[in-house]
């Protein structure tokens, strides 16, 4: 909940053209509803896409002030489900992302599936618990063609905000944990096929960590993304680390 319409397209506006440069890393930008539209217009034509922050799952009805799939349906190309914020602050479940997960597939969105355990969580050592239990939760019911398609991103809670960042190892074995989780449920192709995030505290410093871990696919980023140079900087980092990776 950053930035009003004149603030997000003055931030646009700052990294499109860097951002419009990279090659091999696909950028997805995430403003809030208000400021869709205007971010819609600024990168049409450009190899960056965009994305919602959240999504009801019915396609219409009486929640006021919710968005459904078909208000977001060609506006935008992905959308963010289950993100911490949304659990912890609005009590969103497994069940209810489950849903959106299925709203949103219905409508051509490809959601951006956030899972994640809290300090106390880990701490007491429930981290892979967790993080199995939410990637079975939220995939309930969901094919396996249609999974291929997705993006989950691990992202720590005890590390979002708190200049905490997990390890580039530890994030690295928890995506092992998740790609396996999916390996289990459907198959290892499929596996493969789904590209599995870090977030939490991602910045131009450490991002080089995070990109060099072999299960790592790339990076759900938050505060820093709300600076032009710095998500330029880490975009451009990625590109690189890609391109060694790729060698």
């Amino acid at each position: 909940m950053n930035k009003n319409i004149e603030e997000a397209i003055a931030l646009v506006k700052g990294m499109r053209h860097e951002l419009e440069a990279i090659d091999g890393v696909e950028v997805v930008l995430c403003p809030p509803f208000v400021s869709l539209s205007a971010v819609a217009d600024l990168v049409k034509g450009t190899p960056i896409a965009l994305g919602a922050q959240n999504m009801h799952f019915e396609e219409k009805g009486a929640y006021t002030g919710e968005i459904s799939p078909l208000m977001l349906k060609g506006l935008c190309q992905y959308v963010i489900l289950g993100h911490s914020e949304r659990r912890k602050y609005f009590g969103e479940t497994d069940g209810m992302v489950n849903c959106k997960v299925k709203a949103a597939l219905a409508h051509g969105l490809t959601p951006i599936i956030c899972v994640g355990e809290d300090l106390a969580q880990n701490e007491a050592g429930l981290t892979e618990e967790v993080i199995t239990g939410q990637v079975k939760g939220v995939l309930e019911g969901v094919g396996a063609v249609q999974v291929r398609g997705l993006v989950i991103p691990y992202e720590p809670i005890w590390a979002i905000g708190t200049g905490r960042p997990a390890t580039g190892e530890g994030a690295n074995q928890v995506i092992r944990l998740i790609r396996r989780t999916v390996a289990e449920l459907y198959d290892e192709a499929t596996a493969q096929a789904v590209r599995i995030q870090y977030g939490g505290s991602v910045d131009p410093g450490n991002i080089a960590e995070f990109m060099a871990q072999p299960e790592i696919d790339g990076a759900l980023v938050g505060g820093a993304s709300l600076r032009a140079a710095d998500f330029v900087a880490i975009v451009q980092e990625a590109e690189r680390i890609k391109g060694q990776r790729r060698g």
